[in-house]
């Protein structure tokens, strides 16, 4: 029997130099291109397999992925442009609840391609200009945090990862659910 997935939490209070943002920007970009790689390991069966029980499986996590970083990207504009000082949360239980959450993985990883692109070429003319972007912050009402473009980038850079490592366990480890 394997060992039980034990995932970091994300560390909203660590420092971060520009070089960590940049290497955090470039995690953002190549994100879909890894995402991909790990998705030729699955089928039609085991994309309804969970990472652990009561788990999300592989369907919900990767159409999370395109739900939470569009709404990430869209967040980022928002922070750029100043143009809203409160960040829009979604359920994002009940959008894993969706309809289309039984679509083909492909259809989220073309919407990640896309906005991953665009997303981290943002990122990067923002980090050009450090002391104007990256202070820029918005109420998240959920938490109550002011979240600064830093702690986007961060987040988001850390959020793929997790959930790939999760796709990945699935992927070793399934725990088969009543798909």
């Amino acid at each position: 029997m394997s060992s039980p997935l034990h995932l970091p939490r994300f560390d909203w209070e660590a420092s971060a130099s520009l070089e960590d943002l940049l290497n955090d920007i470039l995690a953002i970009q190549r994100f879909p291109d890894e995402l991909a790689r790990v998705l030729k390991q699955v089928d039609d069966q085991n994309r309804h397999h969970a990472y652990r029980e009561g788990g999300w499986t592989i369907n919900q996590l990767v159409h999370h992925l395109a739900d939470a970083h569009l709404n990430a990207f869209l967040r980022t504009k928002h922070l750029v442009t100043a143009d809203a000082d409160t960040i829009q949360p979604f359920d994002h239980e009940a959008w894993a609840q969706t309809p289309e959450i039984e679509f083909p993985l492909e259809s989220s990883v073309i919407i990640l391609l896309g906005v991953h692109q665009r997303w981290s070429g943002l990122l990067l003319e923002c980090l050009k200009k450090p002391a104007e972007f990256l202070p820029r912050a918005m109420h998240h009402p959920e938490n109550g945090r002011r979240v600064t473009l830093v702690d986007m980038i961060r987040l988001y850079a850390w959020h793929g990862q997790h959930h790939l490592m999760q796709i990945s366990y699935a992927i070793e480890n399934p725990v088969v659910t009543g798909k």
